[in-house]
């Protein structure tokens, strides 16, 4: 890693658009900058590639191609890529995120509930479900390219950059890839080809990590690490609850054997009736380099003087050089345009009428009051006409005087006030948009699936993120729309053949049984000859199925015989299916007759008397 001075580009314009305003961290491939896009005149993270990329060209034409690829995705759980460029050093230009990093907040010390974890879990599959429908993998998911917004929603960053450094074959100066070991999959720990089922098994590794602190198979050695992980089945923490089957089928050692990331997403859901309902996420925010961690205590007070929360996303390295105090005051005053540092020690009998900062943005808010000496807290609120991260007042209010040193709430904005998930079970899909539609939400993804319950065409259920009652006006909601019961299979018949058990074989399957009849000269009288659609056939729940039951052989004339000698009659009528009983007359003369006579229909096993002469 580069022992250059993180300040050394403070001031520099890149591109002759972004101009670096505060270092937010540094990593093996890249130092990370909070910068001013004076164009547009927004905020941006700005990643400044490491001097030794920038001489290689494989690496620049692979990151230029990597960068239009991340630079077209477009989802809400994708950290968004404004621009790339080289400007003596390659250098991304991301959206600016305020809430931290995953990575930052475990190294805080905390520890992610369940509840957290799945909803952690669910946002970055679902981005992840997304990437992969572009044909773009990750390669890299870790705990610091997992990054939240101030509301806790989760981006993840660096689509494309871990491809293009490991392609350039870029290491730390100790020559080790550990960031990366760390959550690589089996396959990536074999050099085999890496699909989207590796980002799926690291985001297992991370989630497992977020609740028990513990990333599995991890040794001293990259080395170890990989050889650790090639061979052996992932077994998630007991923490994970009902979490561990997902995280089990997720980490399988097989890639084949993974679910999808969209996969994953949906178990993850099915998971979320077990759990109770998260709490906020701890956000942290990346720690600024300084003389000790920002005065912040856990009801949220910040000391003027220092810089609210900044992140971006770095490689997961050793902590950066810590700066001077006076140092970091005088960027953070830079930044400001304050015309000086004022002492606010010095200066606590002192007081100002506190400035209307009302639809600033936080950051914004906090530059006005860095040198008036009070100290500031922050209360979340949520009101109409508003948008996140939006000042909307103080306390004490704007004009009032306020002594150096005392504090002064910052209200800010998390949006507009958020509405109740209406209850649309039951609606057509018609009636639930509308019902939505006038509670301020929309209507995501419908999803036809079977319901016993259910009639087809009705919705059963609307699913909002991580199961929220309550969202934000304009939010996405799935709709669950019936397609009614499942197709059912029509069973075999009943080895008994009896036609009872075959009603009740189809009246347990939700069929309705119909007997038929009809003659057969094979199944025996009373015994199940098929059922109609036959076996195997798919019909719908509630349809009838026939079971046609056998009648016997069907009767039958009596054949002619008369004229034949009584052997050859005899052989005729019972091959007929009747049954001779005697003959009149003697066995040795020719047939004059029969009874009953030839001609007519008798069921079989009709008996029959033969008749040689007319007298007795």
């Amino acid at each position: 890693m580069s022992s250059e001075p993180l300040d050394g580009e403070v001031g520099r314009v890149l591109g002759g658009r972004y101009r670096l305003l505060l270092p937010i961290g540094s990593g093996a491939s890249a130092r990370v900058y909070l910068a001013d896009d004076i164009t547009l005149r927004r905020r941006v993270a700005v990643k400044v590639l490491h001097q030794g990329l920038a001489s290689d060209d494989a690496f620049l034409r692979r990151f230029r191609a990597e960068a239009q690829s991340a630079a077209s995705l477009n989802n809400p759980h994708v950290l968004g890529v404004y621009d790339w460029g080289n400007d003596e050093l390659p250098f991304l230009v991301t959206e600016f995120l305020g809430g931290g990093s995953l990575r930052s907040l475990l190294a805080a010390g905390h520890r992610l509930t369940t509840s957290q974890a799945l909803l952690v879990g669910l946002e970055a599959a679902r981005g992840l479900d997304y990437a992969h429908g572009q044909e773009l993998i990750h390669r890299d998911i870790k705990p610091a390219n997992l990054l939240f917004d101030d509301s806790g929603r989760l981006r993840i960053a660096d689509f494309g950059l871990a491809r293009a450094i490991a392609e350039a074959g870029w290491t730390d100066e100790e020559g080790s890839l550990v960031g990366t070991a760390r959550y690589a999959a089996p396959e990536q720990a074999r050099g085999e080809r890496v699909g989207p089922a590796a980002d799926v098994y690291s985001l297992a590794l991370v989630i497992n990590e977020a609740v028990c602190g513990e990333v599995p198979f991890t040794s001293d050695t990259t080395i170890a690490t990989l050889m650790a992980r090639a061979d052996a089945p992932f077994e998630p923490d007991l923490s994970l609850g009902p979490l561990q089957s997902v995280l089990r089928r997720a980490g399988a050692l097989d890639p084949g054997d993974r679910p999808s990331a969209g996969e994953l997403a949906a178990s993850l859901m099915s998971s979320a009736s077990d759990l109770a309902r998260p709490t906020p996420l701890p956000l942290v925010g990346a720690a600024l380099p300084g003389e000790g961690q920002l005065d912040q205590t856990e009801h949220g007070t910040l000391h003027a003087a220092a810089l609210p929360r900044l992140v971006m996303p770095v490689e997961e390295t050793a902590p950066a050089k810590r700066w001077p105090w006076a140092v970091l005051l005088g960027a953070i005053l830079a930044t400001a345009a304050a015309a000086g540092l004022v002492g606010w020690q010095a200066s606590k009998t002192e007081s100002h009428p506190v400035p209307d900062v009302a639809t600033m943005t936080r950051l914004e808010a906090i530059e006005s009051l860095a040198d008036l000496g009070w100290e500031l807290s922050f209360a979340d609120v949520r009101e109409a006409g508003t948008v996140l991260d939006e000042v909307t007042g103080t306390d004490p209010a704007a004009g009032v005087e306020l002594d150096v040193g005392s504090p002064l709430t910052l209200f800010v904005s998390l949006g507009e006030p958020l509405v109740d998930v209406p209850d649309v079970a039951g609606l057509t899909v018609t009636d639930a948009r509308d019902q939505l539609t006038r509670q301020g939400l929309r209507v995501g993804d419908i999803r036809d699936i079977d319901d016993e319950t259910v009639p087809a065409g009705l919705v059963i259920r609307a699913v909002s993120p991580g199961q929220a009652a309550e969202l934000e006006p304009g939010e996405s909601v799935d709709l669950l729309v019936s397609t009614g019961p499942a197709q059912r299979i029509v069973p075999a018949l009943p080895a008994t053949g009896s036609p009872s058990e075959a009603g009740t074989s189809l009246i347990d399957l939700r069929l309705v049984p119909v007997e038929d009849h009809e003659f057969s000269d094979t199944v025996a009288l009373g015994q199940v000859i098929r059922f109609e659609p036959s076996p195997g056939a798919f019909v719908a729940a509630d349809s009838e199925v026939v079971i046609v039951v056998s009648d016997g052989p069907a009767p039958r004339e009596v054949p002619a015989v008369i004229g034949l000698d009584v052997d050859e009659a005899t052989a005729i009528l019972e091959d007929a299916g009747f049954v001779v009983v005697g003959v009149q007359g003697s066995p040795s003369l020719p047939v004059l007759a029969t009874d009953p006579k030839a001609g007519e229909v008798h069921a079989v096993g009709t008996e029959i008397v033969i008749a040689t002469s007319l007298s007795g």
